[in-house]
């Protein structure tokens, strides 16, 4: 399969023969040649030809088949989401002025189409001829499972709603998205609005070197004197982490906290356009107004219907169930971090949200005897990368090799996934580092997906892993070599995860294939199973050389490391939960009749205040760049991360049963079965089956609380 652009999938007028958005054919696009004034006639093109194979598809003379019916259709709507893709790709990796207009002009007109899919009566009455037609039962179980998944995505998309509900609710939509886009926006602009300039190096006490050299080396690149720290994570965490310098951690805690609300430092500026109070209202009475037309009590109802969770209650009771068992621990954190600071730290006024994650590095210090920053030094990218890589080919059989495909900008990698024949089996890109105009976090994405190809071919997947790790500095003029921190390499793990869930895909019905189709509450049961190995010595020391001695993890500092593994786990555990239950309890709980001002605040606050140990700082506003619910696809979803760590600390116990037989963790067979029975099948079967099928029962929730040290 050919990856630089390939021959049009249409004809173009003479106008748009050069536009790469439409150029690429069915290989992948030239990033890099895309500009902003590409957007508009490419969509528009585009959508005009999708609207085409919809209307054939609803002609009445078009049979109802999987090759008259889905497969056009889908060869279409593909056509169009790639290129669409492509623009939110570089919406959130390259984001200009320009690009973000050109992308937000479009972005009502692409909701709008695929929202009339939706409701389109008459399509949705031919997939029901479809799936009442003696054919269905021929179709492979990908192809009816793409069926059912389309005639439930329909009754969900509004297609039973009469004529006169039908435009509010397509309207519903197009407004989600826009509000969903600003909200993401003004995390942005409020994150890379913000810097603080250090001229004195005294008040930088405490901070490690490559800290001190990334911050001089971002104030160089602003023409600044001195040292920059904006509010990017590699840049603020550290701060927080290491500072001596009290005042400049509450300074730096202060901004952070307050980013994109009424209280953000924008405002000091006279730019309160960044401010989410208002988006976040706007948007959850939007999804309410949807829920209930079509027939649910609450938008949390609603998202249940393509999950493993079966009710609204029984999500609830899975998160306070939890939350009762992990505050007992949680609470144990607290005050042994309270007397530590007390007695060691001189806080004697008590430990303050800007005290935290300084007095937890001190005391995990003083523990263990070692600090996050003596670790990082051995974590290069390149090595961890080849850990990464060893992992993956000795479990999965496959072997991964550097590629050279079209990249958006020069920290860009790409890579091939081959089968043991040398075959290519798929291609991901890594875009490893924070920088300006790129969304904070890390995630994967879907930049092409396998399937069949009309003429019989086999379209490979392709993925993006993004991450935001501090980017290599220059010291005294020399390039250092780069090192992540562990959590870091956590993250890397994370996201490989989700990336090996796309590209290992056996599936060659689109709908289905990779991370296609699969419930979201089972989406990240491979990204937390690798998580796993980033705490194996036998990964560990082939994955590990010193940044200076080149020597591997020493064996005493990965006995330290793997002690204070659980170090405040209770805490931690308890936050993700406390996240998740305002998620959970704004699209279940939350009365939007009369919900107005800082509503969703209050209910933050109302949340953390009953499960939280740790006292609610009161100008926090953190829920207003809580980008994952409002901008990142993740409303009354949030739960899914703990729902589906229970089912990837289950699948990953059975490797450590293997290793008791075997002596390795990296056992080829259970690796095969977990290829063959969780990451091949994508969504074509049930979640749930797939894990019964791999493991061979129910999920239990004992090894999650053995793994966190809550047992």
């Amino acid at each position: 399969m050919n990856t630089s652009p390939s021959a049009p999938l249409f004809s173009l007028p003479a106008d748009l023969q050069n536009n790469p958005l439409l150029t690429f054919g069915r290989g992948i696009a030239a990033y890099s040649t895309i500009e902003p004034k590409h957007i508009t006639p490419a969509i528009e093109f585009l959508l005009k030809h999708a609207q085409a194979a919809v209307d054939t598809a609803t002609n009445q003379n078009t049979p109802s088949t999987w090759q008259d019916l889905a497969e056009p259709l889908e060869d279409a709507t593909e056509a169009l989401g790639r290129s669409w893709d492509v623009i939110s790709h570089l919406n959130s990796v390259a984001d200009t002025p320009e690009l973000r207009a050109a992308y937000g002009a479009m972005l009502p007109q692409v909701t709008a189409f695929f929202s009339s899919l939706g409701q389109n009566l008459a399509l949705y009455q031919k997939f029901k001829e479809l799936s009442k037609s003696p054919e269905f039962a021929t179709l492979n179980r990908a192809q009816k499972k793409v069926i059912e998944n389309s005639l439930r995505d329909f009754r969900l998309g509004g297609a039973e709603l009469s004529d006169a509900d039908k435009p509010r609710f397509a309207q519903i939509q197009d407004e989600q998205a826009i509000l969903g886009k600003a909200f993401s926006d003004h995390v942005l602009d409020a994150t890379d609005g913000f810097v603080h300039v250090v001229t004195n190096e005294a008040d930088l006490i405490g901070l490690p070197e490559d800290v001190k050299a990334a911050a001089a080396d971002t104030a160089s690149q602003k023409d600044l004197q001195g040292w920059a720290f904006t509010l990017h994570f590699p840049s603020y965490y550290p701060v927080l982490q290491y500072s001596e310098n009290r005042e400049l951690r509450k300074l730096m805690y202060e901004a952070y906290v307050t980013r994109a609300s009424e209280l953000g430092p924008q405002y000091a500026k006279g730019n309160s356009a960044w401010d989410n109070t208002q988006n976040m209202l706007d948007q959850l009475k939007l999804r309410d107004e949807e829920a209930r037309m079509l027939g649910f009590a609450n938008f949390a109802a609603l998202s249940l219907a393509p999950k493993m969770a079966n009710a609204v209650d029984e999500v609830d009771r899975f998160l306070t169930n939890f939350a009762e068992r992990a505050k007992p621990y949680a609470q144990k954190d607290w005050d042994e971090l309270c007397e530590f600071a007390k007695q060691n730290l001189g806080l004697v006024d008590g430990v303050q949200p800007w005290d935290t994650a300084f007095a937890a590095e001190r005391l995990k210090q003083a523990r263990y005897a070692f600090s996050e920053n003596e670790l990082k030094q051995y974590f290069p990218l390149p090595k961890v990368l080849d850990g990464l890589f060893g992992v993956i080919q000795t479990l999965f059989g496959v072997k991964i090799e550097s590629a050279n495909l079209p990249t958006w900008h020069a920290d860009v990698q790409s890579f091939a996934v081959k089968d043991t024949s040398g075959n290519t089996r798929a291609y991901f890109y890594l875009d490893p580092y924070a920088r300006p105009g790129k969304r904070g976090g890390a995630w994967m994405d879907d930049a092409r997906g396998r399937r069949v190809l009309p003429n019989g071919d086999i379209q490979i997947p392709v993925a993006y892993l993004v991450c935001n790790f501090a980017p290599p500095v220059t010291v005294d003029g020399v390039l250092r070599q780069h090192t992540i921190t562990h959590d870091d390499v956590i993250t890397l793990f994370h996201e490989s995860g989700h990336g090996l869930h796309h590209l290992l895909t056996q599936v060659s019905a689109l709908g289905v294939s990779g991370i296609n189709g699969v419930e979201w509450d089972a989406v990240e049961l491979p990204s937390q199973f690798m998580e796993n190995f980033c705490w194996e010595w036998e990964v560990l020391e082939k994955m590990t050389a010193h940044v200076d001695t080149g020597k591997p993890l020493p064996r005493d500092l990965y006995e330290k490391m793997l002690a204070a593994k659980n170090f405040q786990n209770g805490l931690m555990t308890l936050r993700q939960i406390v996240m998740s239950l305002t998620d959970w309890r704004l699209h279940s709980r939350f009365d939007v009749t009369t919900a107005q001002g800082h509503a969703v605040l209050d209910l933050s606050r109302k949340i953390a205040a009953e499960y939280n140990v740790i006292p609610q700082p009161k100008i926090s506003c953190w829920i207003n760049t809580f980008s994952h619910i409002f901008a990142g696809g993740y409303a009354a979803g949030y739960y899914s991360y703990k729902w589906a760590e229970v089912l990837s600390a289950d699948a990953y116990s059975a490797f450590e049963e293997a290793a008791k037989l075997t002596g390795t963790v990296l056992d080829l067979q259970t690796g095969a079965r977990y290829r063959e029975e969780i990451l091949e099948v994508g969504g074509s079967r049930p979640a749930a089956e797939s894990f019964k099928a791999f493991r061979g029962r129910e999920p239990s929730i004992d090894a999650l609380l053995r793994h966190g040290g809550m047992a």
